[in-house]
């Protein structure tokens, strides 16, 4: 049967990587995705392939995301709500819960639960600090929803190969930094399996990185 999965924010690099392994890997083949994204030139490569559509439209616009979710199993946000009031998020719970879609992911950062210690938490605070009221925000409406959520809390991002280690919400973050294809790893075994750390806000790094004060790329 097949699996309808939305991606939104797809021409990011993470969500790269996801598109290429759900098309590629052959336990995957049942999966239709509808790739949501502003300019749909950008992944012009893919408008040929029977089993993708893309979607022209933006995060801020909620007709927009209602026309993308409809109809989809499965919803992958693959950008961080940087809105001051999170409206992104709200836009993207709403148009689930009319549209009767249960399954959703949304990327995140680290240090919304001030759970990053040591010199990295603090460096992490000075520099994404302005950022991390509404990214708690983004969150704690995903928590909320009543919606099948998962939170993906990003360490700061490397191009190194598959490598991580998961903390959950109360638990001190492992790892200052992390590889996109670990990331996108995660995001694709919740396509497999959407029980997946279902209603779980949950961090994401490479353990060995642990103790270091700065991003390691």
């Amino acid at each position: 049967m097949t699996k309808n999965v939305l991606i939104m924010a797809a021409n990011g690099q993470i969500a790269r990587l996801v598109e290429d392994r759900i098309l590629n890997e052959e336990q995957f083949a049942e999966v239709h995705l509808t790739l949501f994204l502003r300019d749909a030139n950008r992944l012009a490569n893919l408008s040929n392939n029977s089993r993708v559509t893309l979607i022209e439209g933006s995060l801020d616009k909620p007709s927009d995301v209602k026309r993308a979710v409809t109809g989809q199993d499965i919803v992958f946000v693959g950008v961080v709500d940087h809105t001051s009031d999170a409206h992104q998020t709200q836009y993207v719970v709403d148009a689930m819960k009319e549209s009767g879609v249960k399954r959703l992911v949304y990327t995140n950062v680290l240090g919304i639960y001030d759970e990053v210690p040591g010199a990295y938490g603090e460096w992490n605070k000075e520099t994404i600090g302005s950022g991390l009221p509404s990214a708690l925000r983004s969150d704690q409406i995903m928590e909320k929803s009543g919606l099948d959520y998962t939170t993906l809390r990003l360490p700061w991002l490397n191009d190194r190969d598959v490598k991580y280690d998961i903390t959950h919400k109360g638990e001190p973050y492992l790892g200052v930094s992390g590889s996109r294809k670990s990331i996108a790893d995660v995001v694709v075994r919740i396509i497999a399996n959407p029980d997946f750390f279902k209603n779980d806000s949950v961090g994401i790094a490479d353990p060995a990185t642990q103790g270091n004060d700065r991003p390691v790329y």
